[in-house]
């Protein structure tokens, strides 16, 4: 049998089925007797308290162990359990309408995942999750049940659940869990960030998964291309376990690049940059890039329950630049709208959001927020190099605006006596055709640029890089693409300023001789990627880029890019 789904955390695995089935239980509509009211709320406030002990408990042991990103999760979870407006909702119900405390934690909790799980954004989405991890902890509690984990198992195993919740994959054995299968999920979930940064495999959204394997299955795990294989034949054994050697072996030689120097094979230095989402990243994670190409300040205040303020602002930046130990860092200015959210933030219902007011957009309708990210910004910019970019910039309105909004917070530190860095620069994303086209007038008003290959893509292709639906159109290798992001390049190496891509096609294989062929010579990724893009630098020299990118120019179709690229690469 071959089941198929979203491969998120690479490699390949091969072992038993161990079906995982988290606490569930039905909780009934249901009311206390008259004068139980005390003892009712006892409950809950008890339940709470538990629930705040099993979560430090968690958050403590990754804090031990270096892994402050994870620890924040469990951290926000006991954020959200704080929660002043949930709260008062969850007594309001065993207070006035006398419900159960399993019954109003159900009700409230259902209703708050109910609204973020309208929400098209994948991050706001895993708040839900977050939501539904919190609900299911509390009400067991409750009903008296003792916490169930992956913590303690048998054998080495591939894991296989409808779902795993945050907390159930942070206390995951890592020496016996082999691989990771659910059906429900994607890249962006907790679970696939764990699986990632514990070098598990993991598949997730296969369907029926839970139903069609049963436990001591054995399973052939393929996080490389999504595929799971169910009590296979020995000749599919066999050859399974021989990719799977060959897989182990590129990866251990793969590995010894992470520390090389990043060129091509005939000495021309590529930067390589980290695409980074919080403060939170360990300094380990700098070590082996040259600068952070793209730091997505819309994290720091989609995790938060209200606006950030100028000095958590301030802490944070300070913070990156800090661990980035002098490399450059480029800080994007909030770009919510489209498909990302904020709840304590009411944003205008548009029928077309991503053709609306988001990112810079947004930030020039609301001016307080924006002037206070700047604020903070220069504010923080006497700690180490930084740089702002402006996102979502459709013309040269777009950039001169911003740059007045700087120029008057510059005015104000100055009257201040405030320290930032006066000769701070100043970019722009170019991710919409219009200013694509216009590169050589956008690089007369700016310092540096960078390639937002995303919306340039969603943009130029007109496909909703959201919908599944039309995934097949937007083809971000096409000749079309090509040849917007050769204009933007030549302009800016010809008006001698640095351009960049920090979109997903920077840590794209298949993208990378492109990319350098076209000019780039600065790169942005996750980390997980540097080591295999620069082995792939190390096996071809600058002309060869060259002369590929520029015969996939000529072109017609993203099939025919794509074979071109292909036969580079069996011919190093």
């Amino acid at each position: 049998m071959l089941l198929k789904g979203n491969p998120v955390s690479g490699g390949i695995a091969i072992g038993k089925v161990y079906l995982y089935q988290t606490f569930s239980c039905d909780v009934h509509e249901a009311y206390y007797k008259k004068g139980e009211k005390t003892q009712r709320l006892a409950e809950w406030e008890s339940a709470k308290q538990a629930a705040r002990a099993e979560l430090t408990t968690i958050a403590d042991s990754f804090t031990r162990d270096g892994a402050a990103d994870k620890a924040k999760i469990f951290l926000a979870h006991i954020d959200m359990i704080n929660d002043a407006e949930i709260d008062e909702l969850v007594r309001e119900e065993i207070e006035k309408n006398r419900a159960m405390p399993d019954y109003a934690v159900d009700k409230i909790f259902a209703e708050f995942i109910g609204l973020l799980s309208e929400v098209k954004d994948p991050l706001i989405a895993a708040r839900a999750a977050d939501l539904r991890d919190i609900r299911s902890r509390l009400i067991r509690i409750l009903h008296g049940e003792p916490e169930r984990n992956l913590s303690l198992l048998s054998e080495k195993v591939i894991v296989v659940a409808h779902d795993l919740l945050p907390s159930d994959t942070a206390t995951i054995d890592r020496g016996k869990v082999l691989g990771i299968v659910t059906e429900v999920g994607g890249s962006t979930s907790h679970s696939a960030i764990i699986a990632r940064s514990y070098g598990i495999p993991a598949v997730l959204g296969v369907p029926g998964a839970a139903k069609l394997l049963h436990d001591g299955d054995l399973a052939l795990l393929d996080a490389t291309d999504g595929t799971v294989r169910i009590c296979p034949d020995e000749e599919t054994l066999a050859a399974f376990q021989a990719k799977k050697a060959e897989y182990e072996q590129a990866q251990t030689e793969t590995a010894a690049f992470l520390t090389a120097e990043s060129q091509t094979k005939d000495g021309v230095k590529i930067e390589i940059g980290i695409n980074i989402g919080s403060d939170q990243c360990a300094e380990a994670e700098y070590e082996n890039c040259d600068f952070v190409g793209l730091f997505r300040t819309e994290f720091l205040f989609m995790q938060n329950s209200h606006l950030p303020t100028e000095e958590e602002q301030f802490e944070t930046y300070k913070q990156v630049l800090k661990k980035a130990g002098g490399r450059p860092v480029t800080l994007r200015t909030l770009d919510i709208g489209g498909d990302k959210s904020l709840p304590y933030l009411a944003l205008p219902k548009e029928e077309n959001p991503f053709l609306g007011k988001r990112a810079i957009r947004l930030c020039f309708d609301l001016p307080d927020l924006f002037e206070t990210q700047i604020r903070a910004a220069l504010r923080a910019s006497a700690f180490g190099k930084l740089g702002i970019m402006f996102p979502m910039i459709g013309g040269i309105e777009d950039i001169r605006r911003a740059k007045e909004t700087v120029a008057k917070i510059k005015t104000e530190l100055d009257a201040q006596q405030i320290r930032y860095d006066k000769d701070i620069s100043l970019g722009v994303m170019i991710e919409i055709p219009s200013v694509a086209l216009i590169a050589d007038l956008a690089a007369d008003e700016v310092d540096f640029a960078s390639l937002g290959t995303n919306d340039l893509c969603q943009y130029t292709c007109a496909a909703d890089r959201m919908n599944p639906g039309v995934s097949e159109y937007c083809r971000s290798l096409s000749p079309a693409m090509l040849r917007l992001m050769g204009i933007a390049a030549r302009a800016f190496n010809q008006a001698g300023k640095p351009i960049s891509v920090c979109g997903e096609l920077g840590g794209d294989p298949d993208a990378a001789v492109l990319l350098v062929g076209l000019g780039i010579r600065k790169l942005s990724m996750s980390a997980s990627c540097i080591a295999s893009f620069k082995r792939l630098l190390s096996q071809i020299p600058i002309h060869q880029a060259q002369k590929t990118a520029a015969q996939a120019v000529s072109l017609r179709t993203q099939e025919e890019v794509l074979r071109c690229v292909k036969e580079i690469g069996n011919r190093n």
